[in-house]
C-alpha cells in the first residue's frame, strides 16, 4: 500500500493512501461506460430527430467528439479533481506539493493523457502507476498531482488486535463507540497515526477538533480523559464492541 506525505501551507504534513492501479482503471471503465451511453443517447436523438443538413450533422459529430475529448478535463476542472469514474471509486487528484490543483495541472494530465493512455492503450499509464513512488503516469509527474484515496483502508496489524483485550476482560468506557460509522473511525486513527509522527501545533488541533466532534457525535457533553486519550479509548471500544 503505497502512501505519500503533503506538507500544507500551514506546515502540517498530511499523509494520504494513493489510488491503487485497480482503482484507477475501474474509474476509467465507469466514465467510459458513462461517456459511452451520453453519445449513443446524443446521437441517437440528434442524428435520427432534428438534424437535417449535412453541414448540422457535420458540427453535430464534432460536438460528440468534443464529449469524448474533454469529458475527464471539465469535470476535474469544476469537481475538484473528481470524474464521475472517481467520484465512485472515491478517489480525487490532489497536488503533491500542497494546495489544490490548478486548470493548468488539469489541462497538464490531459494533454499526456493522450499518451498514457490512448496511444498506448493505457499501457504506460498502468506501467508508471504500478512501478512509481507516487503512483504517477506522465500527466502526474508533470502537473506535479498524484491520485489519492478519500476514505482509506482500516490498516490494522495483528499484534493491534492482540493488545485490545477481548469483551470478557475489558470493559468499554464509551459504548456509543459501536454507533459509530467506519470513515470517522477511519479518522480517528489516521488523526492518531499523523500526531504520533508529527507532535506539531497543527496536529494537536486536529485531534481537539476532532475530538470535540466525536463527542458531539456520542452526545458526550465532556469526558474525564484529555482529547487524545479519549480518541484512544473511542477506538480501542469500536473495535471491541464491533469485532
Amino acid at each position: 500500500m503505497k502512501s505519500i506525505e503533503i506538507k500544507t501551507t500551514q506546515n502540517v504534513t498530511l499523509e494520504y493512501e494513493l489510488a491503487d492501479l485497480r482503482d484507477r482503471v475501474v474509474a476509467f471503465l465507469i466514465d467510459l461506460v458513462i461517456m459511452g451511453v451520453v453519445i449513443t443517447v446524443f446521437s441517437m436523438v440528434g442524428f435520427s430527430s432534428f438534424i437535417a443538413s449535412d453541414m448540422a450533422r457535420q458540427i453535430f459529430a464534432i460536438f460528440l467528439i468534443c464529449i469524448f475529448l474533454f469529458y475527464s478535463l471539465v469535470l476535474e476542472i469544476f469537481n475538484h479533481g473528481q470524474s464521475f469514474g472517481k467520484m465512485a471509486m472515491k478517489i480525487q487528484v490532489i497536488k503533491t506539493v500542497g494546495g489544490r490543483a490548478t486548470f493548468s495541472d488539469y489541462v497538464a494530465r490531459w494533454v499526456f493523457r493522450m499518451i498514457d493512455i490512448y496511444f498506448s492503450m493505457g499501457g504506460i499509464a498502468s506501467i508508471l502507476v504500478a512501478s512509481s513512488p507516487k503512483a504517477q503516469r506522465i500527466g502526474d509527474m508533470v502537473a506535479n498531482t498524484a491520485v489519492v484515496k478519500l476514505t482509506p483502508k482500516m490498516d490494522l496489524k495483528l499484534e493491534d488486535l492482540l493488545n485490545i483485550q477481548s469483551k470478557e476482560s475489558y470493559t468499554p468506557v464509551y459504548t456509543e463507540a459501536k454507533h459509530l460509522e467506519e470513515e470517522d473511525v477511519l479518522l480517528i486513527k489516521s488523526a492518531l497515526s499523523r500526531y504520533t509522527r508529527y507532535k506539531n501545533q497543527g496536529h494537536q488541533e486536529a485531534i481537539r477538533l476532532l475530538a470535540l466532534q466525536i463527542r458531539n457525535i456520542l452526545g458526550l457533553s465532556s469526558t474525564a480523559e484529555g482529547d487524545l486519550q479519549f480518541l484512544k479509548t473511542v477506538l480501542k471500544d469500536y473495535v471491541v464492541l464491533t469485532r
